[in-house]
């Protein structure tokens, strides 16, 4: 699933090439990605020009605005589990599952939106609907002060990793950099935050921050379906420490990685770096396993 890195090089990408652009055409081949009535939806972005692009944590939105008087909306974007954005020639072969295509003015090229598994999402939000949506948020994981990060954290109880994969602590992070920050600040994936020292919650903030700043400076994590703009997968795979390493040694002390489920989720550690504390959350599912998932 794209998080953080993965959305905010798609930001930057859009950025270099569709920001200043005028849409003239919006083609829905799948109406269910379009949040609401369709086309109200082609009608509202019809004829307007992208004049900026924001994102928090994962949310992405291109703001549109016309020579009118009319106010400026927002097509936000979220990539859900497979989706992709990119910039084509109008003429290329359409891929299967593209859903969305939007012609940008010259009649040259078009932004495409494709999802296999069809979780993503497209919608036209006013700039209030817009900010009251990432109100609902927590700070995003990139910029949030260590002040803020500390205070979201104080009196959570369950596991650190199920309050670092819900958006209203910090936004932006997903399975991946969870475990890979976890693992930079040596902190176990059961503890709970309310009982993480002080140090160790600034460790974590640092860490956060350090596997984030890595893994934008490599656009991203690619397994199968992540790719940029350009249609080119990241490169941050081969620094990963222990996401879906299992089995594998550490990188740091040799021993091997182990997976546990944390709230449903795949939680990849090492057991000596990040050593068991004495109170951990309640566990549901099995508890550890060194086989490889096929």
């Amino acid at each position: 699933m794209p998080e953080l890195p993965e959305v905010e090089t798609v930001l930057r990408g859009l950025r270099r090439r569709a920001q200043a652009r005028r849409i003239v055409a919006v083609d829905i081949l799948h109406a269910g990605i379009i949040v609401g009535d369709m086309e109200d939806f082609i009608s509202r972005i019809e004829g307007r020009t992208v004049v900026a692009i924001r994102r928090k944590g994962k949310v992405l939105a291109m703001e549109l605005a016309s020579g009118e008087r009319s106010e400026p909306v927002c097509l936000v974007l979220r990539l859900g589990m497979t989706g992709q954005v990119t910039l084509q020639p109008v003429q290329s072969p359409l891929e299967p599952h593209t859903h969305v295509r939007v012609k940008f003015e010259g009649g040259r090229e078009e932004l495409r939106f494709r999802d296999v598994r069809r979780f993503g999402r497209l919608s036209c939000l006013t700039r209030e609907e817009f900010d009251a949506l990432l109100k609902t948020l927590g700070p995003d994981a990139q910029q949030v002060t260590e002040e803020d990060f500390l205070a979201a954290m104080r009196g959570r109880r369950g596991a650190i990793k199920s309050w670092l994969l819900n958006q209203q602590g910090v936004s932006g992070l997903g399975n991946i950099y969870a475990d890979e920050a976890l693992f930079e600040a040596g902190i176990h994936p059961l503890a709970q935050p309310e009982y993480v020292s002080t140090a160790s919650a600034r460790r974590l903030h640092r860490a956060v921050q350090k596997v984030l700043k890595r893994a934008v400076n490599l656009q991203g994590t690619s397994f199968r379906d992540y790719i940029d703009i350009e249609g080119r997968p990241g490169n941050f795979l081969q620094r990963l420490q222990v996401y879906q390493k299992t089995g594998k040694p550490c990188r740091r002390c040799g021993s091997p990685i182990r997976r546990i489920v944390v709230a449903g989720r795949s939680s990849h550690f090492c057991p000596r770096c990040q050593h068991r504390p004495r109170h951990v959350a309640q566990m549901r599912g099995p508890r550890t396993t060194l086989r490889k998932r096929p």
